[in-house]
């Protein structure tokens, strides 16, 4: 296997050469390494910062392939860090990479379930090249005081891929055209989920979509109460697919209408799912903190992010713009100028990370459309 040393954050990491030649997927090297991830890798670092403060809590990288993220975590936040991989070429490169950096991170090679099985961590990163619905209940349980987790099978929770969404997740996926926070709501109602079996809850910091990846960092308590709490912002999401509209209801057991009650034609319905609010305000802002005080390769990019998530709106769903425009056949007008009109009507409106032609408001559908069309 063919290595270089590259560069992410402060640390160096020996990482597999990968061929240069178009569409050529990392999946197909020896060990598993994506230099398009280095935007959530920075994230990660600032988020795991902004979380463990002062503290030294222990870190496990689950499914660490070269250890990069894991070793950031050591090098540039200081906790106590495992990495893991079952694979005998990826643990070997762990193994390089910690001593390349002279880091105190433990290399393990252990099935992901059976170390997470056996043994608790105050944060726990599932970071795996597809689903991370095989791991979920290991983690679950394993996980203390915070969970990171990606997810890269977005066909399936999106809608796509709807009866594989069902088979890993335990829920309808819709493919609406807010079909990425549909993805984020799915595998965070998973989540929650797996939490409730062992009287945990978990309260999200900051969860986002981007390019071919959904990632999501939680708070973890432990507590039936909480617990209890938690299962109260799952139910379901009702959309009809002929005239737009939306609304969402709480609850496993919530009851939801057979039909619209804007058009009357038959409604659609996703979940369960996580209705709750995705990000917490006072934890981007610590997040800003932490990227504005690094030397990051993505820093601009991480910052844009965060802001646009600290800034949005805690309601389920988002409006395309350029989707209702060609309904009414206008031309789409400057989205501050839609989300002014939306707030000088009395409700609240914010753009998305989601998608920059996207808008979330309170307003129903009408009042939508009444604003778009003056």
């Amino acid at each position: 296997m063919q290595t270089e040393i590259i560069q992410e954050g402060s640390t160096k990491i020996v990482v597999p050469v990968l061929e240069k030649r178009a569409n050529y997927p990392p999946s197909s090297a020896p060990v598993f390494y994506n230099p398009r991830m280095e935007l959530s890798r920075d994230l990660g670092v600032a988020c795991v910062a902004a979380f463990a403060g002062k503290r030294k809590l222990s870190y496990v990288d689950v499914l660490g392939a070269t250890g990069i993220r894991g070793i950031r975590i050591a090098n540039e936040v200081g906790l106590e860090v495992a990495i893991n991989d079952w694979s005998q070429q990826a643990h070997e490169l762990i193994v390089k990479n910690v001593e390349l950096n002279r880091s105190s991170a433990k290399a393990l090679r252990k099935n992901a379930n059976v170390l997470l099985s056996e043994s608790y961590f105050d944060i726990v990163d599932l970071d795996p090249f597809g689903s991370p619905a095989p791991f979920l209940d290991a983690a679950c349980r394993s996980a203390n005081k915070m969970l990171c987790i990606t997810a890269t099978d977005t066909a399936p929770l999106c809608g796509a891929h709807r009866a594989s969404g069902i088979r890993k997740y335990g829920a309808i996926p819709l493919k609406t055209e807010y079909h990425p926070e549909m993805g984020v709501r799915i595998l965070l109602g998973a989540i929650a989920r797996n939490l409730a079996r062992y009287d945990k809850s978990m309260s999200p910091l900051l969860s986002y979509a981007m390019e071919h990846h959904f990632r999501a960092y939680l708070a973890v308590e432990k507590g039936a109460a909480k617990s209890n709490e938690m299962m109260k912002q799952v139910g379901f999401i009702c959309h009809c697919f002929y005239c737009g509209f939306r609304s969402w209801k709480y609850g496993l057991a919530a009851h939801v209408p057979e039909t619209c009650p804007s058009c009357a034609e038959h409604i659609s319905l996703a979940g369960p799912l996580w209705l709750g609010k995705l990000h917490d305000k006072e934890f981007c802002k610590l997040v800003l903190g932490e990227l504005g005080s690094r030397k990051l390769g993505t820093l601009e990019r991480a910052t844009k992010l965060v802001r646009l998530c600290a800034e949005e709106l805690d309601i389920p769903t988002y409006y395309d713009l350029h989707k209702i425009c060609k309904e009414l056949k206008i031309a789409p007008p400057p989205m501050n100028n839609v989300i002014e009109a939306l707030r000088r009507d009395g409700f609240k409106s914010s753009r998305t990370h989601f998608s920059g032609v996207s808008f979330k408001t309170d307003a129903p559908l009408e009042n939508v459309k009444e604003a778009l069309c003056r």
